[in-house]
């Protein structure tokens, strides 16, 4: 994941500093809402390993190919926690904090995945289906309530997965206005200014803290009681180590699905194959889903990685210490393992996209995003079949400034 924000008009790079050795700035200049920047299939086929300059001033790389990109993603010399190290280039000027899943390598980040992993696998994920339909459900009927048209972003796309994060985590659902303010200083890069990004993160974890207390006293049935009893009776977490974790949890399990929600629905209203295929075949949406996430991207880039010694990739030496975006965005689209790549195939399936990342950092809640988004979309769809975007394409922009990109807004009728 990286930032999306569109590069200044003055900061643009030229057509030589596009696809040559010459340093330009990142991210790159994405030019509508529905396409990731279209430089990335120039440097795949010229700069595979392009020098750049970060928002935050540092220097670093970017890799464009689907090859180079899946071993930065997975090589241990590709560290997340070397981000943190005194001296090592920064993304932007605010850092992630430790003691998270993103900020962690092997041991410790092994450590950590295995203390929820039994909350996001595919039988757990079984049982949850009928609560996350039921969600999807009540929001529909209340767009249908509200009248003709609606604000997916706002009626479907934000609430239902805050929802279901919030229950399986075991944090009040009526909060959740409060929790994308505070979410959103955990994935911002230029979005938020310094002192906004510090007194969110700190305003958010201070409410968890609270939650930590509250089920130490009092005990239920959801993952923050657990990770509490794991803290209290094995010591296998500190409470510091329980608040991050929530936070992961509740960020990382709602972000990405917000976004990647109303992205796909935009797609099936400009495709009437879509649309068709998920009325007339609703059991083929999972594997739907799968390949409209290779289309779009999380974000415009991919990953931060620093690499702990000397690297060569793609024909290229990195340097050690050497600040590296392992882009997705452009790996999925990576003609040498997707033919086609722009077109999205019915019949594609996954074939080894890396929209969920790859290697230890493989996103945990996999399981769990696709089933959100396979019953977001079979569920609009049926129960509101002729629905259509009420704007032009041309109109719709994405947030800019963050980790995790998505539309403003997705104004549609009905």
């Amino acid at each position: 994941m990286t930032d999306v924000r569109d590069s200044p008009a003055d900061n643009a790079p030229t057509d030589e500093e596009r696809t040559s050795a010459v340093r330009c700035p990142y991210p790159f200049t994405r030019d509508s809402a529905v396409d990731i920047p279209a430089v990335y299939e120039e440097l795949r086929a010229e700069c595979p390993v392009k020098p750049v300059t970060f928002p935050s001033n540092d220097e670093g790389f970017v890799l464009s190919r689907y090859a180079d990109v899946k071993v930065a993603l997975s090589d241990s010399r590709f560290s997340r926690r070397a981000m943190l190290d005194a001296g090592a280039p920064k993304l932007s000027s605010v850092i992630f904090p430790p003691n998270t899943l993103f900020t962690t390598d092997a041991p410790e980040h092994t450590r950590l995945r295995k203390l929820v992993t039994a909350a996001f696998t595919n039988r757990r994920i079984t049982e949850l289906r009928p609560r996350i339909q039921e969600i999807t459900d009540s929001l529909l009927d209340a767009m249908a309530a509200a009248g003709s048209s609606a604000d997916l972003n706002t009626a479907l796309s934000f609430p239902m997965p805050i929802q279901v994060i919030c229950e399986l985590l075991g944090v009040p659902a009526e909060d959740q206005d409060r929790f994308r303010t505070w979410s959103d200083a955990f994935v911002s890069l230029t979005h938020m200014s310094e002192e906004e990004v510090h007194k969110n993160r700190f305003a958010l974890a201070a409410y968890l803290k609270e939650l930590v207390d509250s089920r130490r006293a009092d005990p239920r049935d959801d993952l923050l009681s657990a990770l509490t009893t794991k803290s209290d009776e094995d010591g296998a977490l500190s409470e510091i180590e329980v608040v991050m974790m929530a936070i992961t949890i509740l960020v990382a399990g709602h972000e990405t699905t917000v976004s990647m929600t109303s992205s796909l629905v935009l797609n099936v209203l400009r495709d009437d194959a879509l649309r068709e295929q998920i009325l007339t075949a609703p059991e083929k949406t999972l594997g739907l889903v799968d390949e409209l996430l290779r289309v779009n991207p999380i974000g415009d880039g991919g990953p931060y990685r620093v690499t702990l010694e000397d690297v060569e990739i793609g024909g290229q030496l990195i340097p050690k210490g050497s600040g590296v975006i392992a882009s997705v965005a452009s790996a999925n689209q990576d003609e040498e393992q997707f033919p086609r790549a722009k077109s999205v195939d019915l019949e594609r399936g996954s074939q080894g996209h890396l929209a969920f990342g790859h290697g230890i950092h493989f996103c945990l809640g996999a399981n769990l995003a696709r089933v959100e988004l396979e019953i977001a979309l079979n569920s609009l769809f049926h129960r509101f079949p002729g629905i259509r975007l009420a704007d032009s394409v041309d109109n719709l922009t994405m947030r800019g400034g963050m980790l995790v990109h998505g539309l403003e807004r997705l104004p549609v009728a009905w």
